[in-house]
């Protein structure tokens, strides 16, 4: 084996100019790889996260008959007492908070502009509404008993032209089935950096969207955090005598998974297609050996190597190629994926409808994801590289010494 590498690693040395371009064409195919995987990868982390944080939690506790796309604020549809419920969830262990919100239709009109906008109730200093609180990016946070003050995201401000202290009509259904109409000041505006949520979602505090809504004592669900999210099960179970519908994070985010799925098995037919188009820079290369070494080879046979010694001697070449490209994608890479790990790709307003994206796409690499390309830039390669060695292997001793035909 020692001999077959030196002699391989003396051949490739041969023309060391076509051996960098081959592995450097080989090392940035792989390079690009480990880059649209992490991109991958980081966006449905970030997406998952996202909808955890803004919209599902790790769990929530809801009527069995609501409906999250009607929004129902029919009573039955509701929460009833819903404070004394979050007390009773925040006592279990491994619950990081618990707190109720409402949400309602609406619309908002600010001069002649007006958009649909989702009307959440909240309560202002609950722990799991900190995404609000520390994006506030202008004017002030909402208090409990404020009555005519709300949160808007900044894309919504943008669009209405609205600026802190401005005011804002909103109109929001009410349990009757009828339409209630109140102004309100702009208290703040706030930013959690993701376009789909800011530019659609109305923050108040929950005692003035029960009363415009006409809901008092009544939430649409209850918002749970778990300091451990794989304990979402044994949570759960704790909370099976409540008469309300369960749901945990994964149940609430099958979109995000299916489309991780979906992603993954795209990416797999983009992994072939470029792999395969940096692997016959390695053919050309080795088919290039083949006909400029066919004396050297004839020699070879002459002297006693077997075919299949000579096959073995061009796939080790191949191997040290694909181990220098392989390396050198390593490093152009992680290099590339450090950066936008760190620095991000600005991306607002491109997200998908049904999830919540993030404005900044970040890149997040794991081992695992970067064994399973090395894995299968390496298996690509090599049998790549069988057509250049089966070729050489072939080769008549006679026909081979003359310089002459392949078969």
């Amino acid at each position: 084996m020692r001999n077959f590498l030196k002699i391989a690693f003396r051949n490739i040395g041969r023309n060391r100019r076509r051996s960098f371009f081959s592995a450097l064409a080989l090392g940035l195919g792989f390079a690009l790889l480990l880059l649209m995987a992490a991109f991958v990868r980081g966006e449905m982390e970030s997406a998952l996260q996202a909808s955890i944080r803004l919209h599902s939690g790790h769990l929530q506790l809801r009527a069995a008959s609501y409906d999250e796309d009607k929004n129902s604020l029919k009573w039955e549809d509701l929460v009833k007492d819903p404070l004394a419920l979050t007390t009773q969830i925040k006592a279990l262990p491994d619950v990081k908070d618990a707190t109720p919100r409402l949400i309602a239709g609406g619309i908002a009109v600010a001069r002649n502009q007006s958009a649909g906008v989702r009307v959440m109730g909240i309560e202002p200093e609950a722990l799991a509404n900190e995404p609000y609180r520390l994006g506030l990016i202008q004017g002030s946070y909402l208090t409990a008993d404020d009555r005519d003050g709300l949160l808007i995201g900044k894309p919504l401000a943008e669009k209405l032209h609205l600026q802190v202290g401005d005011y804002l009509s909103l109109s929001v259904n009410t349990s009757n089935g009828d339409v209630d109409e109140q102004r309100f000041t702009v208290r703040g505006i706030y930013s959690t950096q993701t376009y789909a949520f800011d530019s659609a979602t109305v923050l108040l505090p929950l005692a003035k969207a029960q009363a415009i809504t006409r809901t008092e004592n009544y939430a649409s669900l209850i918002f749970v955090l778990l300091t451990n999210m794989d304990e979402a099960a044994t949570i759960r179970a704790s909370l099976a005598n409540l008469p309300y519908q369960i749901l945990d994070w994964q149940e609430m985010n099958t979109m995000v998974v299916q489309f991780e799925e979906m992603a993954n098995a795209y990416m797999s037919i983009f992994y072939l297609i470029v792999l395969a188009i940096t692997a016959s820079v390695i053919i050309n290369t080795l088919i290039m050996a083949v006909f400029e070494r066919t004396r050297e080879i004839g020699i070879l046979a002459a002297i006693g190597w077997r075919s299949r010694e000579i096959l073995s001697l061009f796939l080790y070449e191949t191997g040290l190629l694909t181990a220098g490209g392989i390396l050198i994608g390593l490093v152009l890479g992680l290099a590339v994926v450090g950066y936008f790990s760190t620095h991000g790709l600005y991306i607002a307003n491109m997200g998908m409808s049904g999830m919540l994206i993030g404005d900044m796409l970040y890149t997040k690499l794991t081992i695992s994801d970067t064994a399973r390309l090395m894995l299968i830039t390496i298996v690509i390669t090599l049998l790549a590289g069988l057509y250049p060695a089966i070729l050489a292997a072939r080769l008549e001793p006679v026909d081979a010494l003359r310089g002459g035909k392949h078969t």
